[in-house]
């Protein structure tokens, strides 16, 4: 016998369903099914097939249903005292059956288990017949068992790669369980492990939405944290903003959007004359189907009409930066980048704009290979030698188009009113839109003109050449009659703005040519006559080349005017490296402030930072001739290259900096400059030209008495003897470095000199001496506060204490300088000292833990591009392998940070790791001895 009522009610005998008759008798079944083995009384029993008013016959009646069911049932029916009960074992009833796969299940981690007992569910428990109250709890309970076996069955095929199936599955669930956050979060791990980066992230934001609409909640720890776990940053949108009023193009946005589906790899090049409004069909087209690139929209204006076109390996950093690619992770070569770019793309759905491309030849390496990525390339040219793409042309709009957009922005009540001075508008305007926009910009701003008037002035063929070109020249014709209707400084700020390059600017820089206070009112007339548009998210404006040029041409650019602009950047960017969560370690410009004007108050240093473009803000410096501003402005943004990495920026900036500083006569400058070349050299382990640098710095800082910059640059030489094991010269450098220190009163240089001398004595083997200078430099920072060089204190007293044998010691001083880089945010520092707790717990026989710290920490390595560091923590990890047994990965870590000693020149090194390769099972090689990995050099303290 079997009885089931997770779902309709059933009973089964050898295998046949057996009649149980009209609703009464079914109610009595399930009443007592519900709670098998147990006395039901007559009472309850009545009041469940008779909710209402029962007969008087009930008492009866209930006799003979039961007596009915017993003719079928057999004995399953006994009476007890003062009612009845049904005796089925566990396994003859579908629920108790259930309950007991789900707990060997658990019990034994067995999903098939689950799989069975979800199998028994055919529908809501009795699902055809009135439920009683008082079945409420039963059936509640049987309902949430019910939704714990989906989730724990589809926890398990998550967990087991079973994705697809799992996502499916789980998005039933959630139509008729959007409440069940445990279901959003394995689909939110599901999609994030199937490579689904961009519907993960939305699936989540689903869930987002519907806890705060329903119940006014926000989502958990553990579904925010699978959501944080995913391995793609969030889609970035780049997009310019869509034109509000884009008219016409139908059968070209219907031909884009066809071919732009998500699914398949799509290049389409937009071909036509300047003002034809390609970059607007392209950015409208793009913003039409966001929905069917989830992974990211991304926009560069190669600027292929402009006297210096982009070049791809420029535009392929920036393109890789966007996909979440750090400067160190970016290869220095065309093909390098062009083949990392079109790997980034596979498996993401992203949507390119390239905005103006000179030549096929300046787009091919900027094109994805496999995958379901769709590039938009607009030109003047066609482009006929980019064979992969599909083209579509722009021309001019049809005279329907025309007049609505004319309407559109100056007014359709006015069109209508004048249909004739319309159409000649329109056709005086060649029908190209960006001529269009701009007569439209005049009617809309003088509401006394009649359309009438301005198609007169444009019916005159001699007047419509100053106004109004056909061709090449058609943009040009139509930005001079736009110039002529600007007030005086307006137009005095569109000239000034043309001289600025493509640099995207703020508002304040605006106000910055004019020489005033704000100028928000003659930003909003240049936005409003289309001269000036926003970009981005962020408040940021930029010119359309051809507007920039036509504006530069105008006259030229105001030498005031643009040396505010970069006294108004300098002193921001003064004001921000000063309010770095770290404090650098170097010598900083003078403070030189704007004198005409005081940046308001910076909410994050580090965002404003990371939302700027530096080396075309020194490069624009540079061209003007302001080399006093441009050498401290790069030495200002190098606290932020230090802190986050940005190695590439560092050097353009500085390049041109000790240029700057050179033609300005300012030794100064010249040593800060080359203290900071020779600062990313050691970082990029090229310590021939930082030692060469240092060298420069040191002699020029003593010749102007700048105590405290020699002392900086002396630090720097300290390192580069320490890390090539000179140590006698290491330790000279650092006493003279301490005796200026302490002479100019850096007490912040005094800590890190001391930490660079305990860490020469460390490396002698001298515990002792090594341990005073730690402790003197911990105290000292604790004194003034400085807590990112007391953690760097904190962290080589870890590795003295490990050395001496102390691992209790070791651990405690490496947690709290773990602690407090992470609450500055430096992440460098962070992966440095997760490879030293790693080691400590490989020697400690914590294998899980260092495995887990030193994959992070050569992860960390990488991305930086620190590869004596990638080299020590392979090393230590090939160790972990090989006493794990794993012999196959230990030899290819082996093998890789032999290379890097090798390309290194580290002989030391290398001949101690072929010694130990010589010894491997599968080595290919003679080889040697693990490195245990010595005082880091990488990041500076």
């Amino acid at each position: 016998m079997f009885f089931r009522i997770l779902g309709p009610l059933e009973a089964e005998a050898g295998g046949r369903r057996v009649p149980l008759g009209g609703p009464k008798p079914r109610l009595l079944l399930a009443a007592l099914l519900l709670q098998p083995g147990v006395v039901v009384s007559a009472d309850a029993l009545t009041d469940v097939l008779w909710p209402g008013r029962a007969p008087r016959s009930a008492a009866a009646n209930l006799r003979t249903y039961v007596h009915g069911l017993r003719r079928v049932l057999g004995d399953r029916i006994e009476s007890g005292p003062g009612g009845y009960q049904l005796h089925a074992g566990p396994d003859e009833l579908d629920a108790t059956l259930a309950e007991r796969l789900v707990a060997r299940a658990r019990a034994e981690e067995a999903p098939v288990l689950l799989d069975r007992a979800a199998a028994l569910w055919r529908g809501e428990v009795l699902e055809d017949l009135p439920h009683h109250h008082t079945w409420s709890s039963a059936v509640a309970r049987l309902s949430e068992l019910r939704l714990s076996v989906q989730e724990e069955r589809l926890r398990f095929h998550v967990s087991a790669g079973r994705h697809a199936e799992a996502i499916v599955e789980l998005r039933g669930l959630l139509a008729e369980q959007p409440l069940r956050e445990e279901l959003w979060r394995l689909l939110v791990v599901a999609l994030g492990a199937s490579g689904r980066q961009g519907e993960a992230l939305a699936a989540y934001a689903e869930a987002e939405r519907v806890l705060r609409t329903e119940l006014d909640a926000e989502p958990g720890v553990r579904l925010r944290q699978a959501a944080a776990e995913l391995d793609a940053p969030a889609p970035v949108c780049q997009l310019p903003l869509d034109l509000p009023d884009f008219t016409g193009r139908e059968t070209g946005l219907a031909q884009l959007t066809g071919l732009l589906d998500g699914e398949h790899p799509a290049v389409v090049v937009l071909s036509g004359p300047p003002g034809a409004g390609k970059s607007a069909l392209a950015v409208h087209a793009a913003h039409a189907v966001r929905d069917r690139y989830p992974d990211g929209q991304l926009y560069v204006d190669l600027r292929g009409t402009s006297d210096s076109p982009r070049r791809p390996l420029d535009v392929l950093a920036e393109l890789l930066h966007a996909l979440g690619v750090p400067d160190a992770g970016i290869p220095r070569g065309l093909d390098e980048r062009s083949a990392l770019l079109r790997s980034r793309l596979v498996g993401r759905r992203v949507c390119v704009v390239l905005d103006d491309a000179g030549s096929a030849a300046q787009v091919r390496p900027l094109l994805p290979g496999a995958g379901a990525a769709a590039v938009l390339v607009t030109s003047r040219g066609r482009l006929p030698d980019l064979t992969v793409a599909r083209h579509v042309d722009v021309g001019v709009l049809t005279a329907a188009e025309a007049t609505e957009l004319l309407g559109r922005i100056a007014g359709a009540g006015r069109v209508a009113a004048e249909p004739e001075a319309a159409a000649g508008i329109v056709e005086a305007c060649g029908r190209l839109p960006l001529a269009i926009r701009i007569a439209g910009a005049r009617l809309s701003h003088r509401r006394e003109w009649t359309l009438h008037a301005l198609a007169a002035r444009l019916a005159d063929e001699r007047r419509r050449l100053d106004e109004l070109r056909v061709g090449d020249l058609a943009v040009r014709a139509s930005l001079a009659l736009s110039h002529d209707q600007l007030p005086g400084s307006c137009a005095r700020a569109f000239r000034a703005l043309g001289g600025l390059g493509p640099l995207p600017f703020p508002g304040w820089v605006v106000a910055a040519l004019l020489g005033r206070e704000h100028a928000d009112d003659v930003l909003d007339v240049l936005v409003d006559a289309h001269l000036v548009e926003l970009v981005g998210d962020q408040p940021r404006y930029r010119l359309h080349d051809l507007v920039r040029c036509y504006a530069r041409e105008l006259g030229e650019p105001d030498p005031d005017g643009v040396r505010r602009v970069v006294e108004g950047y300098l002193s921001l960017a003064t004001e921000a490296a000063e309010r770095m969560p770290v404090r650098f370690f170097g010598a900083a410009p003078e403070p030189r402030s704007a004198d005409w004007w005081r940046p308001d108050q910076l909410d994050d240093p580090v965002a404003w930072f990371a939302g700027e473009r530096p080396v075309p803000l020194v490069e624009l410096a540079v061209a003007h001739g302001l080399d006093a501003l441009a050498w401290r402005l790069a030495a200002a943004f190098t606290p932020y290259f230090d802190l986050r990495g940005h190695h590439e920026d560092w050097r353009r900036t500085h390049e041109l900096a000790l240029g700057a500083a050179e033609r300005a006569g300012e030794p100064r400058g010249q040593a800060l400059v080359l203290r900071n070349l020779g600062q990313l050299e050691v970082y990029q382990d090229d310590y021939t030209a930082a030692r060469e640098a240092f060298e420069r710095s040191v002699a020029l800082f003593r010749s102007i008495g700048d105590d405290q910059g020699a002392a900086v640059a002396l630090a720097g030489l300290s390192t580069i003897r320490r890390v090539a094991g000179e140590h006698e010269m290491a330790l000279s450098h650092c006493h003279d470095a301490l005796e200026l220190f302490i002479r100019s009163g850096d007490r912040h240089g005094e800590a890190v000199v001391r930490i660079a001398i305990g860490s020469v004595w460390l490396a002698r083997g001298c515990h002792a001496t090594a341990e005073r200078w730690f402790t003197d430099a911990r105290e000292a920072c604790v004194e003034i506060g400085d807590r990112h060089r007391e953690a760097h204190a904190r962290h080589r007293m870890a590795l003295l204490h490990q050395q001496r044998g102390n691992l209790g010691r070791a651990r405690e001083e490496l947690d709290r300088a773990i602690a407090i880089f992470g609450e500055l945010g430096d992440d460098h520092c962070v992966g440095y000292a997760h490879q030293s707790l790693g080691e400590l717990c490989l020697r400690s026989g914590d294998l899980a833990h260092a495995k887990l710290l030193l994959v992070n920490s050569l992860s960390v390595h990488r991305r930086d591009g620190d590869r004596r560091s990638e080299a020590e923590a392979g090393q230590l990890l090939g160790e972990l392998h090989e006493r794990l047994g794993q012999v196959r990965e230990a030899h290819g870590l082996f093998r890789r940070s032999l290379e890097i000693w090798s390309e290194l020149g580290a002989e030391e090194a290398a001949a101690a790791l072929r010694e130990r390769l010589s010894h491997h099972p599968l080595t290919m090689i003679a080889g040697g001895s693990i490195l245990v990995p010595s005082e880091r050099a990488g990041r500076q303290p």
